[in-house]
């Protein structure tokens, strides 16, 4: 008896065999499209690698002739690094100073004494102040280290502490102040300055102030050396040219005094010693009197007696003197900054730099004792004939006890930073400056051994790291486009710098668009660009890339025949390049970027033609974009289309299915009937 053929169940009649052939030639449309949705997605891939290629391209041509330009990059150099460093910017022109770090800008920092670990901070309200700022810290009561902890974290840029180990059992509180100048001292208020007495960080000190110069006894005739500015026939720098009027001196022109330092001044080198000059000009500069006089023989004067602070002057003679001719040399006007002088014990002098003395109304002189610890008197000295100078008294006052407590373990305390540029003393409270000279920054670290040379130059390797980095994405576009718009084998095996799955996948995209001119212009449009030449002056050393040392093989840089020299890659001469960067970097700018007609404009040059060129390509609504936004309208068509034939092919196969189920159910039936009239052909048989 034959078998039952269930359907979906028994393959009797081989029918699944049978519909997967029938499928099979009715997905060969479908098949084929899949294969061309994938051509158009690796198509669109390419064009998208190459865009990505000639976008990172046009980033490195920009830099090229932008405003962030390499070729204004500056560096700078110091001949006392570890002393002052500096940085200038790109606007900086190029120079050499010499600078003198006389001392860094300090802040204060305190140690308390040894205290014991079991050391308990009062409760209390601390309030430190550094300058303008102030932290105020309610504290509980507690351990010196959760004293230190609390204050670290409400800190906020204006004082940090520390804990210090001293002998065993035995620690130090470090509270430093977190701005340098001198003023910006740590302040101790409140509970804070009980507790700095309480550690030994600090003692009670009056600032005592100390005045003298306030009489004329105490003025004295300045000892008068040789100038520069001395003239044959001019008055001598005389005291008579002085007077003395309510605690202040007024010098005339050709004037001088000095003033001896009293011994309780010179005693404290924490003194500092303070006055003021004002500075008055003349009606007339006394060198157009003295020379109307011309070489008429004049009388001297006839002096004066001076008693009780009362002066009487001698009357004048009535001589008449005739006449007569001499040598007389016209005075010239004089004009000199050089009005303070220091006087030191062993009769040296070092003059007080007043730069500005002849254009302020009033200069005011601090003279720290700590660079002057042999200062013996204060001399002032005018040598102009057409300015006088109103000299205020002098006073002292004791730097350590401005805040009215002096640190007892100072490591630090707060000072101005102090250099000497072009011979004139600097003061600033931080130390980075950069006010001092235009587009430059000095960092002071400490003291100079030595004056420092500070140089500004071109970032050469700045522009030569530039220069790589183009030749780099150059060569590596025109790889790109090699491998889309030709079938050689070579071109992939030429490229050392590929990975081996790179060089694989440059394979399926071998001559992919070799029928699309597109690239091959692009390429050629770039070679002439790199190769032209770029006449931005008639006086100008470079003006072709290759006078760089930058050219394509064929080129070149010597070497035999070889087919990838034809490829279109840049090399570089690194040697010709560093020495071009050396020589010529203003004409190496300009070739990459330039104005022609004169409205400030870059309008020419490698970097500008390059970058328009593959803007063209890379922008939006760009020919790049315009492929890719065409493939993407053949891909969508073709997915679509897929979608459509799918449905297609699984109505077709369940028809197929429902076909053939009819027909093995009727060929079952068939064959059960058969069955059926052979068994009772069979028994009729056996009865018979």
């Amino acid at each position: 008896m034959a078998g039952i053929n269930i359907p979906g169940v028994t393959d009797q009649y081989n029918t699944n065999d049978t519909i997967e052939k029938l499928m099979k030639v009715e997905r060969i449309p479908l098949t084929r499209e899949q294969n061309q949705l994938e051509t158009y997605k690796a198509e669109r891939d390419a064009w998208r690698e190459i865009n990505t290629k000639l976008s990172s391209l046009r980033d490195s041509v920009k830099t090229l002739y932008s405003y962030d330009n390499p070729f204004n990059n500056k560096i700078v150099n110091s001949t006392q690094e570890d002393a002052i460093t500096a940085e200038a910017t790109r606007s900086a022109p190029l120079q050499s100073f010499k600078i003198d770090v006389i001392q860094p800008a300090t802040a204060d920092r305190f140690l308390t004494d040894e205290l014991d670990n079991d050391y308990k901070v009062p409760q209390g309200v601390y309030t430190f102040k550094v300058g303008d700022k102030q932290l105020t810290l309610n504290w509980k009561g507690g351990s010196l280290k959760d004293f230190s902890a609390a204050i670290n974290k409400r800190g906020n840029g204006i004082i940090n502490t520390m804990i210090i180990g001293a002998s065993q059992g035995k620690k130090t509180l470090l509270i430093e102040s977190l701005t340098t100048g001198k003023e910006n001292r740590l302040i101790f208020e409140g509970d804070a300055k009980t507790f700095a007495q309480n550690s030994g960080m600090i003692t009670p000190k009056s600032a005592e102030t100390f005045s003298f110069g306030n009489n004329s006894s105490e003025i004295s005739a300045s000892r008068i050396t040789s100038s520069d500015n001395e003239q044959k026939n001019m008055p001598k720098l005389s005291l008579t040219n002085t007077k003395f009027n309510d605690q202040k001196v007024y010098v005339s022109p050709r004037g001088a005094y000095q003033v001896a330092l009293p011994s309780q001044v010179k005693s404290n080198l924490s003194n500092h010693i303070s006055f003021t000059i004002k500075t008055s000009r003349e009606a007339e500069d006394i060198t157009y009197a003295l020379n109307e006089r011309g070489s008429a023989p004049v009388l001297p004067d006839s002096g004066y007696a001076e008693f009780g602070g009362i002066v009487i002057k001698n009357a004048q003679s009535d001589t008449t003197i005739k006449e007569s001719k001499n040598d007389f040399t016209p005075l010239l006007p004089v004009e000199s900054k050089n009005i303070v002088f220091a006087i030191m014990s062993d009769g040296s002098e070092k003059l007080i730099e007043t730069p500005s003395i002849l254009t302020n109304e009033e200069s005011k002189i601090d003279l720290p004792l700590s660079e002057y610890p042999d200062l013996k008197a204060i001399a002032i000295r005018n040598y102009n004939t057409g300015y006088s100078f109103e000299v205020s008294s002098f006073s002292t006052y004791d730097s350590s006890a401005a805040t009215g407590y002096e640190a007892n373990h100072p490591i630090t305390q707060a000072d101005d930073a102090i250099i000497k540029y072009e011979g004139i003393k600097i003061t600033r409270p931080s130390n980075k400056i950069d006010d001092v000279i235009p587009e430059v920054t000095l960092n002071l670290y400490e003291k100079t051994e030595k004056t420092a040379t500070i140089s500004v130059k071109p970032d050469s390797e700045a522009a030569k790291d530039a220069l790589i980095e183009f030749v780099g994405k150059y060569n590596q576009t025109i790889a790109k486009i090699n491998i889309l718009s030709q079938t050689k084998n070579e071109i992939i095996d030429e490229l050392s710098y590929y990975t081996d799955d790179e060089k694989a996948a440059a394979r399926e995209q071998l001559g992919m668009f070799q029928t699309d001119f597109s690239l091959t212009n692009m390429k050629s449009n770039m070679s002439t660009i790199i190769s032209g030449r770029y006449d931005f002056d008639e006086e100008a050393q470079v003006t072709m890339l290759s006078q760089l040392g930058i050219a394509t093989n064929a080129s070149g840089f010597g070497g035999g025949y070889q087919s990838s020299k034809l490829r279109g890659y840049l090399e570089i001469d690194e040697k010709k390049l560093d020495e071009a960067l050396k020589q010529n970097l203003d004409d190496i700018k300009a070739i990459f970027g330039y104005d022609t007609d004169g409205d400030l404009i870059i309008d020419s040059g490698i970097a500008y033609k390059l970058d328009k060129q593959i803007g063209a390509y890379t922008q939006t609504g760009g020919i790049l974009a315009l492929k890719t936004s065409t493939l993407d309208s053949k891909i969508k068509s073709s997915e679509s289309k897929i979608s459509k034939l799918e449905d297609q092919l699984e109505q077709k196969e369940a028809e197929y299915r429902n076909q053939f189920s009819t027909m093995t159910g009727t060929l079952n039936s068939l064959e059960s009937q058969s069955n059926t009239i052979s068994n009772f052909t069979k028994q009729n048989q056996k009865q018979n």
